[in-house]
């Protein structure tokens, strides 16, 4: 196994804020995935959109189930559900424990463990895709760092995390636009409310 060598893992109370906020200043940090055998995977958080308490959106809406008891824990658990009964998704939840709410990483831009993305891609999406579109869109992301339910319920935060966000460069306002959040159900607010962020521009967000 390689060595890993961690900076500025974020902490706790980076996730234990109002879920808006921990959605917006994700953007511009990084995601990373610790492979055995391809070392670090990463790449930066481009685009995310906020589930928050009371949101018709949120899985949590009508209270807490098996699958989506990690979004009452702690910050900084991951909540990886499964979808259309092919995809995985991954969100960090957010705020404090009993509080059911959840940031949704929605795309990255590649930085880190190219090629390992790429094969990883490449079992599941046959011919391997174009770098823009590696993790262009939630379940493409999660093929990519091979993120799966084994993840769910997994605490970002713990000192010998293999999957965890570090603190990047940031984006200044004026780069990050906001938008309603894409394929939503719910209410008319849970279909209005600007809750997506994403990097003004960028050809890794999703469409």
């Amino acid at each position: 196994m390689r060595p890993y060598f961690i900076h500025s893992q974020l902490p706790r109370s980076f996730f234990a804020r109002d879920t808006r906020v921990v959605a917006r200043e994700l953007i511009g940090m990084r995601l990373v995935r610790l492979d055995p055998n391809a070392g670090r995977i990463s790449g930066v958080i481009v685009e995310t959109e906020a589930y928050c308490p009371g949101d018709a959106a949120s899985h949590a809406y009508r209270g807490q189930t098996a699958r989506n008891a990690p979004m009452f824990g702690e910050a900084g658990v991951a909540y990886v559900y499964f979808t259309y009964g092919m995809h995985f998704c991954f969100n960090i939840v957010a705020e404090s424990a009993h509080v059911p709410a959840a940031v949704l990483i929605r795309a990255l831009e590649p930085r880190e463990g190219i090629e390992a993305m790429i094969e990883h891609r490449a079992r599941a999406d046959s011919p391997a895709p174009a770098l823009r579109d590696l993790c262009r869109g939630p379940a493409r992301l999660c093929k990519a760092l091979t993120i799966d339910r084994a993840l769910n319920g997994y605490d970002l935060i713990q000192p010998v995390a293999t999957l965890f966000i570090e603190e990047d460069a940031g984006a200044p306002d004026g780069d990050v636009r906001t938008t309603p959040r894409l394929r939503v159900r719910g209410d008319e607010n849970a279909l209005t409310v600007p809750w997506r962020w994403h990097i003004k521009g960028s050809a890794f967000a999703s469409s």
